[in-house]
């Protein structure tokens, strides 16, 4: 079992599969280094897909420290996992929690950051929703630390964007919730403290954001309130961002919807390597949100 060791001592478990260009693919709170399946089976073909759990994410190591459990902490694990991987630069694709992390390390890396694909990222982010993110977060921890995992993952699973994903795919939803119960609770309170409670909006970075120009495309359902004003901000505010809407589709759009997620994904980097994902100028609009620029 490969383990990749942070530089405070954090292993990190990772996995590895096909060859071709490094694929880095960053799982949100809900997942683990299994929750990109369907991409590692359709992108293994020419990529070399780079998997990992996040620190608190049994395999990897559990921190006691809530302080080792930051926003700066994991986009500089994914480093630890490139660098573990040689790979001197992947193609990122990240979702919500992993997009946040991808997003991140695409602002202070650009440099390992061939290409960018942030998935359901946006929730808590409007200066509006906030401070009741924040205090949702440390209601979450709580019920993590009373509760257990199993009981709390019953609930968290069905959630107002998960029960999409529920009724399309049962099947592929219960896989879901099963791997979601089997997690630390003690990593995930601290993750929901560290991480998420703790990390910036998104409408605070709009001038980091602006000057970004690393190729980078969102992907949003139409039914995840909680990310498509904020990603509406991404898109007129990054110069190099297009915006994908998936219709009738919740959070996990990477689970919910992987054929079209994938073929997302694929045109994407297509459009990188032909070099006509371009800038545009952020000062305008784009006529639709929809799709490739």
């Amino acid at each position: 079992m490969p383990f990749a060791t942070a530089d405070d001592g954090v292993r990190l478990h990772w996995e590895e599969t096909g060859e071709g260009e490094p694929l880095l693919l960053i799982h949100e709170f809900a997942g683990d280094h299994r929750s990109f399946a369907p991409q590692v089976d359709h992108f293994a073909r020419d990529h070399r897909c780079l998997v990992y759990a996040a620190r608190g994410y049994p395999p990897s190591d559990v921190p006691e420290d809530e302080a080792a459990y930051s926003q700066q902490r994991a986009f500089k694990d994914a480093l630890t996992v490139l660098d573990a991987a040689r790979a001197e630069r992947a193609h990122v694709v990240g979702i919500s929690m992993g997009g946040f992390c991808a997003l991140h390390l695409a602002l202070n890396h650009p440099d390992r950051v061939a290409s960018l694909v942030i998935g359901g990222v946006g929730y808590g982010s409007h200066p509006d929703a906030n401070p009741g993110f924040r205090k949702e977060c440390e209601a979450i921890a709580a019920a993590l630390t009373a509760e257990g995992m199993p009981t709390f993952a019953e609930r968290y699973a069905v959630g107002p964007a998960r029960v999409q994903f529920q009724n399309k795919n049962p099947q592929g939803w219960r896989l879901f919730a099963e791997q979601l119960a089997e997690h630390h609770a003690g990593g995930s309170a601290k993750t929901m403290l560290g991480v998420q409670r703790l990390r910036p909006s998104l409408h605070a970075l709009q001038d980091e954001l602006a000057a970004m120009i690393v190729p980078t495309l969102i992907a949003v359902g139409d039914e995840d309130e909680g990310c498509l004003e904020t990603d509406l901000m991404l898109k007129r505010t990054m110069p190099s961002a297009a915006l994908a809407v998936l219709p009738r589709t919740g959070h996990t759009c990477n689970l919910e919807e992987p054929q079209v997620f994938n073929a997302l994904v694929e045109r994407f980097h297509a459009n990188v390597a032909a070099g006509t994902h371009g800038v545009r100028d952020p000062r305008s609009l784009s006529a639709s949100v929809t799709g490739m620029d």
